[in-house]
C-alpha cells in the first residue's frame, strides 16, 4: 500500500517529475497560466524586457558611495575585486536613468483605456530592476500589471509592484517565452544581459522567419545596444539580409517609445487593442 507503485500517477511527484511526464508538465507550465489570463480577459500587451542588475538612480547612487567610503579607508583593508566592484557599480549608475524611463512607460502604457472591456496589460518577467520599474509604472496608474516569473537556482522573487493574482511562475523557459508573445503587440527592450538577449533575439527570429505577424520591436538605449551587437556587421558578412536592420529600431525616451508603437500602428492600419466582432 505504501510503495511507490501503487500510488496514483496523479499523486505520484517522482513520476509527474520523471523523464517520462515532460511532455505532461510542458502542458501543465503553458495551461495554467493560459487559462488565468483567459479568464481575466487579457488578450493584449506590451511587454517588456530588461536587466534585474539596474537599480532606480537612488539605490545605484548609496551602492557608488559605500563602495568609495571603503576605497577612501585604508588600502588593506580593501577586499579583493573593489576597484572592478566600484568600476561596475559605477557603470550601473550611469544606466540608471533606464529605471525612470521604464517606470514611465509604463505609466503611459497603465493610463491608456481599457477597450471593449479587454485590457492592454504591461507584462514583464516580473522580477526586479527594470523590470520592476516597468511594472511599478502601471502599478502606479492603478492599471494591470503583468510578472511571468521563473524557477531559477538561485530563487528570482516577483517584485512587489505586480497585480494580485497576475504574477505566473514557470518552470520551462520555451512557455515563459510563448506566453510573452502570445498576446503581445510590442516588445520594448531595454539594457539587460544574456536573458534579455535571449528574448530579443528570439523575438526577433520569429519575426524575421514569419512565424509570427510583425509587431514593434523597440531597442531602448541606442548607445548601449550598439555596444552589445553589431547588424551592420552581419550585414556586412552576408549573415543577415539588409532589410533585416528595419526589423527593430531605437528610442530613449517613454513618450517617444509610445509614440513609435502608436506611429507602426497607424502605418499599418490597424489598432494596438483589436476589436472583437
Amino acid at each position: 500500500m505504501r510503495s511507490p507503485e501503487y500510488r496514483r500517477a496523479d499523486e505520484d511527484i517522482d513520476y509527474l517529475q520523471s523523464e517520462d511526464t515532460r511532455g505532461v508538465r510542458l502542458q501543465l507550465d503553458y495551461l495554467k497560466a493560459e487559462r488565468l489570463l483567459e479568464h481575466h480577459r487579457i488578450k493584449h500587451s506590451i511587454v517588456v524586457f530588461g536587466s534585474t542588475r539596474i537599480p532606480e538612480p537612488k539605490a545605484a547612487q548609496r551602492k557608488v558611495a559605500e563602495l568609495e567610503a571603503v576605497q577612501n579607508g585604508p588600502s588593506e583593508h580593501w577586499p579583493s575585486g573593489l576597484e572592478r566592484d566600484l568600476r561596475i557599480a559605477r557603470r550601473l549608475l550611469d544606466k540608471s536613468h533606464y529605471y525612470e524611463v521604464a517606470r514611465e512607460f509604463g505609466r503611459i502604457v497603465g493610463a491608456q483605456e481599457q477597450t471593449n472591456g479587454d485590457k492592454l496589460a504591461l507584462v514583464t518577467g516580473g522580477g526586479p530592476g527594470l523590470m520592476e520599474a516597468a511594472n511599478r509604472g502601471a502599478h502606479d496608474m492603478d492599471a494591470t500589471t503583468v510578472g511571468l516569473n521563473i524557477t531559477l537556482p538561485h530563487e528570482q522573487f516577483p517584485n512587489p509592484y505586480l497585480t494580485p493574482g497576475f504574477c505566473f511562475r514557470f518552470h520551462y523557459f520555451a512557455i515563459r517565452k510563448l506566453h510573452f508573445l502570445l498576446r503581445a503587440r510590442a516588445l520594448v527592450i531595454f539594457p539587460g544581459g544574456y536573458g534579455t538577449l535571449d528574448e530579443f533575439f528570439e523575438a526577433l527570429t520569429l519575426i524575421q522567419t514569419r512565424k509570427i505577424a510583425p509587431m514593434p520591436l523597440i531597442l531602448v538605449g541606442e548607445d548601449y545596444w550598439r555596444g552589445a551587437f553589431d547588424p551592420e556587421f552581419l550585414v556586412d558578412e552576408g549573415v543577415i539580409a539588409p532589410e533585416d536592420r528595419d526589423l527593430f529600431w531605437f528610442a530613449e525616451t517613454a513618450e517617444e517609445i509610445w509614440e513609435d508603437i502608436q506611429r507602426w500602428y497607424a502605418r499599418a492600419g490597424k489598432s494596438i487593442v483589436e476589436q472583437e466582432e
